[in-house]
């Protein structure tokens, strides 16, 4: 690079941001961008965020949108648009100070412009205020009238009434008077930044800033793996962060090489042993709890949508709507059928799922879940959205039997690394049934396999491809349970 400190770089609030939560995290971005790693959660919440901006738009008909990538053009279209006749603006385009902004809503008001930052949260961050300031700030300087600064979030408590009406949607929170100081801060914050990206890439060890306020795109490169598959980190001990941090201070890489008494904890002191012999442990008891319940036994799992604006009349926004459901059906040991529900993904699939669950599971024996507060809870919400189902599914409510804390107490597995979700369990009682080899592999992915199958533009031999592959992602979920299920009673 030559002469690093002349060059004088072009600046955004996503930079100011950037820096503002890693100095190296903005110089990668900038000088080194193809180290970035963008996994999925982070895209969907990318695109949920651009979806909930879009919609806010939409509750202004008479707004101008200032449009394209040109960003000279942009700020000219905004003064444009300032000197006429007042009007709500969507991305105007401001400049002042080396920095850049397009802010969300300008919304007239009777001695200027109310500024509004739209977010997909349901409450006002940290960070919030922070882009807020620096919004308000450029504002100031490019001499546009601000009679307030606003963060427009999601109100959690919206039930959406149908035919696209969203009014209600946004809560407006005025934080004019909680960012009037950090304004102030702003030409700082630009200062640092441009004097970050005119230098050498920083040295900052990672930390806490590493996944807070967002996890780090750049996280592979500033923390690659160095220790091998086959170790066993202090980390795997299962709600053991502060202590597996205070062992590595200790130098302690491997828990196998921490001393028994170090450890405190009984749960922790069962890891360590198991880990250490390197062999799984099955208490007896949990054979004798699944051996004293009767037949017929039914293994259910859900796959939900919680999108964040809501899609269905009768939802809120982020609410776990159920749009499918697989349930193994064992009449006596070892005889066993499968059924299942999977919505078109083009009407409210409550009501459907709720029905056919009910048809599915009968009046007798139990339920089997794995993790049952997620199953408990959607069944509640069913029934009290449709009284009349409510009786039956109460009723399947009080048979549900949890897998989850069965293993929990009575299961350990080395290679389970301190975890008993069902993925974790299952490689070590049954290989066989792998995960990696489907197409939807989790939870996420079965959401998105959805609002895909939901989206109107989706060709019909790509929905009837994510409608399979969600069929056999969940029945491997219900057919986990029998396999965990049956290992238990075994004994091994």
């Amino acid at each position: 690079m030559n002469n690093p400190q002349k060059i004088r770089f072009g600046l955004s609030k996503s930079r100011i941001l950037l820096h503002r939560q890693c100095p190296k995290r903005l110089w990668l971005k900038v000088h080194r961008p193809e180290l970035e790693e963008v996994d999925d959660s982070n895209q969907a919440r990318f695109d949920t965020g651009t979806y909930v901006g879009e919609l806010a738009q939409q509750l202004y008909p008479d707004g101008v949108l200032i449009a394209g990538d040109n960003l000279g053009q942009a700020v000219a279209d905004t003064q444009t648009v300032l000197a006429g006749e007042k009007r709500p603006i969507f991305e105007a385009t401001l400049q002042a100070g080396g920095l850049l902004i397009r802010a969300d809503l300008m919304l007239p008001d009777q001695d200027g412009y109310r500024m509004v930052e739209v977010k997909s949260s349901t409450s006002v961050k940290g960070y919030h205020l922070t882009d807020a300031a620096i919004q308000s700030w450029v504002a100031q300087q490019a001499d546009l009238p601000l009679t307030s600064v606003e963060i427009a979030h999601i109100d959690n408590t919206f039930v959406y009434p149908g035919g696209d009406d969203y009014q209600g949607l946004f809560h407006y929170a005025d934080v004019s008077e909680q960012i009037s100081d950090m304004k102030n801060e702003v030409p700082d914050w630009i200062k640092d930044a441009q004097e970050t990206l005119s230098g050498e890439e920083p040295c900052i060890a990672s930390g806490d800033q590493c996944s807070s306020p967002f996890p780090c795109s750049f996280s592979g490169y500033c923390s690659p793996k160095t220790e091998p598959e086959d170790s066993f980190p202090p980390e795997v001990l299962p709600y053991g962060k502060t202590m597996a941090a205070t062992l590595r201070v200790e130098g302690y890489t491997d828990l196998r090489d921490v001393p028994i008494e170090r450890l405190g904890n009984l749960n922790h002191q069962r890891v360590w042993r198991i880990t250490k012999s390197e062999q799984a442990e099955l208490n007896p008891e949990a054979g004798r709890v699944i051996a004293a319940l009767p037949y017929p036994r039914y293994y259910i799992d859900f796959e939900t949508i919680n999108p964040a604006v809501p899609v269905w009349a009768g939802t809120r926004p982020y609410m776990q709507v159920p749009f499918q459901w697989s349930c193994h059906i064992e009449t006596t040991k070892g005889v066993i059928t499968h059924c299942a529900f999977l919505a078109d993904g083009q009407s409210d699939p409550r009501r459907p799922f709720a029905e056919s669950l009910i048809e599915a599971v009968g009046a007798n024996g139990p339920v089997f879940v794995y993790n049952a507060p997620f199953e408990r809870s959607r069944m509640q919400e069913l029934a009290e959205y449709y009284p009349d189902l409510a009786p039956a599914l109460e009723a399947a409510i009080d048979r549900i039997v949890d897998l989850l804390p069965i293993a929990r107490e009575h299961y350990y597995h080395p290679d389970m690394r301190g975890s008993w979700s069902i993925k974790a369990v299952l490689p070590t009682i049954a290989p066989d049934l792998a995960y990696d080899n489907l197409e939807v592999a989790n939870g996420g992915m079965a959401q998105d396999a959805f609002a895909e199958i939901m989206h109107p533009e989706t060709l019909p031999e790509r929905r009837q491809k994510l409608h399979d592959a969600l069929l056999l992602y969940c029945e491997r979920d219900t057919l986990a349970m029998v396999r965990i299920a049956h290992y238990f009673e075994s004994g091994a």
